[in-house]
């Protein structure tokens, strides 16, 4: 792969530092909890793929079909030259964004995992023999600094992750893509949306049992990655639309009362019949909290795609008002598929938005 360079910043011991650290800090506190990224093992990414398959995980189909009909008019919005993709995992959903740029000279992809970025980077570069790929082993969610490359620069950040966040997480997010963006550089973010809390509860819960399997992993990684004793029978998955807030809450609550050992921390956790651990929260965004949030971060919602159906938006920002590619955004007034800008949505609250499961750090990231 001669067009091919990485970047490593991760320290080699940083995901199991960083596990001993979630896990001692998580099932010490009350409510327990433990950081969706841990799902995501081999195993764990087996079952995400599965999930993406299933009848009632909708994001997944409904972010390709925006890319599908909306990528020749995102690359012509954004004049990109480069694509920087955060959590990128296999870049599966950004080929379709690449094939409609023919001018792309650089796609830097973002993630933890050494192989998905090379595994990547070598089916983009057999078929796009003239591209450029500089990875970066890195966490996206700390401060980026990106290679050289030429402008204006497109960072893509799919899936929905973003609503994996809680929100001065994602606060501190946003402001660091902010920092990393010159003038005529774009944000393009996806967010899952508000819709009927039963579509959303099936989602995270489905009939064949594929998400509880998800779910229940993450013990199973802290037993093999630090010698503790959970079994995973002895949970029961949990998953519950919180509307004060607007996000899933994936849980993972106790059957039976239990003392649990963590041996590599010298640590026992106990739990009370019907104790859960929250294991991930999924929030879901009406397109003026997109706004307000990004505003908030210095960057200005210029358009606005969603799916046929309503149920999943790609937004496009610029930093203080700059327009991508040196084009200045001129709001429109609707947010469905086959329009841009922005929609007159602005009823409920301002919304914390994501579909996508796994933060990016720690594990690879395959978020929908």
């Amino acid at each position: 792969m001669n067009d091919f360079r990485l970047t490593r910043t991760l320290d080699e011991d940083a995901a199991d530092a960083a596990l001993r650290t979630d896990v001692l800090h998580g099932l010490s506190q009350s409510p327990k909890m433990l950081p969706p990224k841990w799902f995501y093992d081999a195993r764990g990414s087996e079952l995400f793929e599965e999930i993406t398959r299933l009848p009632e995980y909708y994001p997944t189909r409904a972010e390709r079909e925006i890319l599908l009909e909306r990528a020749q008019e995102i690359a012509s919005v954004s004049g990109a030259r480069t694509l920087v993709e955060l959590g990128s995992g296999s870049s599966e959903k950004t080929r379709h964004l690449i094939e409609a740029m023919p001018a792309l000279d650089t796609y830097v992809p973002v993630d933890v995992s050494e192989s998905a970025l090379k595994g990547a980077a070598e089916a983009l570069l057999a078929e796009h023999p003239g591209l450029r790929v500089h990875a970066l082993l890195a966490d996206f969610t700390k401060p980026l600094q990106l290679p050289e490359v030429p402008g204006p620069r497109l960072v893509v950040f799919l899936g929905g992750t973003i609503g994996n966040l809680l929100p001065p997480e994602r606060a501190v997010f946003l402001a660091d893509v902010r920092a990393m963006l010159s003038p005529g550089d774009a944000l393009l973010m996806g967010t899952d949306l508000v819709k009927d809390e039963a579509v959303l509860v099936s989602a995270y819960d489905d009939a064949q049992g594929v998400t509880a399997e998800f779910n229940k992993n993450v013990l199973t990684v802290i037993d093999r990655e630090l010698g503790a004793d959970f079994h995973t029978a002895d949970f029961d998955h949990v998953a519950v639309w919180n509307r004060e807030h607007e996000w899933i809450e994936m849980r993972l609550r106790a059957r039976e009362q239990a003392l649990v050992k963590v041996r590599a921390l010298d640590l026992e956790v106990s739990f009370e019949v019907g104790e859960e651990i929250l294991t991930e929260i999924s929030a879901k965004f009406r397109q003026e909290g997109v706004r307000k949030e990004l505003a908030s971060a210095g960057l200005e919602l210029t358009h606005w795609w969603t799916d046929a159906a309503g149920r999943f938006a790609l937004s496009l920002a610029v930093a203080d008002g700059i327009g991508a590619g040196g084009w200045e955004g001129t709001p429109g007034s609707s947010g469905r598929v086959g329009e841009t800008g922005l929609s007159g949505d602005t009823g409920g609250s301002a919304g914390t938005g994501d579909s996508g499961r796994g933060s990016g750090s720690g594990r690879p990231s395959t978020a929908a």
